[in-house]
């Protein structure tokens, strides 16, 4: 099993048939176990090797914060606020962020390098900086 890095696939499709709107729609961000296989190709939200622990609920949470800007040189970015689970307890080493407005519709994966792992903390997902070298979510 593996986690890649990605945006989904279908969910590109998706968005040149303007069958997504990110500010608009709920987006969800769900955690997953080194045990899961999520990519390109990932399609829906999915419960199977989900995160399970203390402080985490399966479909994960709500995204806040969605904006798209863009920058001078033409480069849009999707950026979001951090999103945590407070006071839990698991290990994660990705996550899918999906649209739930749209059936659970896969719109990226986040492969963390490693197992990320609290003890009664907070997991936060950060983004880095919205730039041309660090973002992560950026159509150029």
């Amino acid at each position: 099993m593996a986690i890649t890095q990605a945006f989904a696939n279908s969910f590109k499709s998706q968005v040149l048939q303007g069958d997504q709107d990110l500010t608009a729609d709920t987006l969800k961000m769900a955690l997953y176990t080194s045990s899961a296989s999520l990519g390109a190709g990932t399609t829906v939200y999915s419960t199977t090797n989900e995160v399970t622990g203390t402080g985490y609920t399966a479909g994960g949470i709500t995204i806040t914060g969605v904006t798209i800007a863009t920058s001078a040189s033409g480069v849009v970015f999707l950026s979001f606020n951090t999103v945590s689970w407070p006071g839990s307890t698991f290990t994660a080493r990705g996550a899918l962020i999906y649209n739930s407005t749209r059936s659970n519709t896969a719109v990226a994966v986040l492969d963390f390098g490693m197992d990320q792992t609290c003890n009664n903390q907070i997991f936060a997902v950060t983004l880095p900086p919205n730039n041309f070298s660090s973002a992560i979510f950026r159509f150029s």
